[in-house]
C-alpha cells in the first residue's frame, strides 16, 4: 500500500464540517457567549489574557477545546484562544469553527526554537511563510514546501509591533508536528536556507487561512535555541516575556484596527 493512502485527498469532499459543529453546539446550548466576533488571537501563553487584564480588560466568555476571552473594548468583537494545546491539528479545528462563526482575521502568537546563531531568546520572529513539515495542510492543500501568510496583515502587525517599541525579524518558519524529532540534518539545511524558527501552528493556521481565504499571520518569540545542533536554554526569561506581552498588545492592536 503507498502512504499517504489517499494523495489527491484535498481535492474530496468532507462527510462533515465546521459549520456542523458549530450549529451542534447551539443545539445543545454550548456555544461560547462570543458568539460572531470579528477577529480571534490564538495566544499559545496561556495565562496571558488573564495576567494583562488590567492592561488591556478582558473576560472569560467560555471555552472551545481550550479557554475563549473577549476585550471589554470592543464588546463583542475581538477573541482570544488559550489554552488549546497547541499543535497544528488542534488550531485548525478551532481555526475552521472561528470561520464558521464569521471570523474575518486570525492571528497567531506561539513561541520556538532559534535556528540562526544571530537569533536570541526574546526575539520576535513575523512569519510571512510556513514549511509545512506537518500532515495537516495536505488534508487541504496540494503538496508543495510552503504555505503562506497574508503578506499585507503580516506588515500591519509589523507596523504595530514597531509602533509599541518592539523589534522583528521577518522570515519563514519550520512549521512540524513532532516536538522531540528536530534532527542535525534538517536543521543544518533550514539554517542554509535562512529559515529563522521552527514551532507546530503556522502552518496549520496559514492553510484555513488560505482555504476559507481569511488573512492569517504568526509570530514566533524566540524561546530556545538550536542553531549549533544541540539545545540551548536561557537562564531568564525576562527578555521573552516582555516580548510576549508586546507581541500579544501589538496583535490585538491590529485586530482592533480592521
Amino acid at each position: 500500500m503507498n502512504y499517504p493512502i489517499y494523495p489527491d485527498k484535498y481535492k474530496l469532499k468532507e462527510l462533515y464540517g465546521a459549520q456542523e459543529i458549530v450549529d451542534y453546539r447551539k443545539r445543545i446550548g454550548r456555544m461560547p457567549a462570543l458568539t460572531s466576533p470579528k477577529g480571534v488571537l490564538f495566544c499559545l501563553e496561556r495565562g496571558l489574557p488573564w495576567k494583562l487584564r488590567w492592561r488591556v480588560p478582558v473576560t472569560r466568555v467560555g471555552g472551545m477545546n481550550g479557554d475563549l476571552y473577549a476585550l471589554k473594548k470592543p464588546k463583542g468583537k475581538i477573541g482570544i484562544m488559550t489554552g488549546f494545546g497547541g499543535g497544528s491539528p488542534m488550531t485548525v479545528e478551532l481555526a475552521e469553527e472561528f470561520a464558521a462563526m464569521g471570523v474575518k482575521c486570525m492571528i497567531l502568537m506561539t513561541w520556538g526554537g532559534m535556528l540562526q546563531p544571530e537569533l536570541k531568546p526574546g526575539d520576535i520572529v513575523v512569519v510571512d511563510k510556513a514549511i509545512r513539515d506537518e500532515g495537516t495542510s495536505y488534508h487541504y492543500l496540494p503538496p508543495a514546501k510552503y504555505v503562506e501568510a497574508d503578506l499585507q496583515l503580516a506588515d500591519q502587525l509589523i507596523r504595530a509591533i514597531k509602533d509599541r517599541g518592539g523589534q522583528y525579524i521577518r522570515g519563514t518558519s519550520w512549521t512540524t508536528d513532532a516536538p522531540f524529532r528536530e534532527t542535525v540534518d534538517e536543521i543544518r539545511q533550514y539554517q542554509s536556507e535562512g529559515v529563522k524558527t521552527v514551532e507546530m501552528e503556522s502552518a496549520g493556521l496559514f492553510t484555513v487561512g488560505q482555504v476559507r481565504k481569511i488573512p492569517t499571520v504568526s509570530v514566533v518569540v524566540g524561546m530556545d535555541g538550536l542553531s549549533d545542533f544541540r539545545w540551548q536554554v536561557p537562564e531568564r526569561l525576562d527578555k521573552i516575556i516582555h516580548s510576549l506581552e508586546l507581541v500579544y498588545e501589538a496583535s490585538l492592536d491590529v485586530l482592533k484596527s480592521r
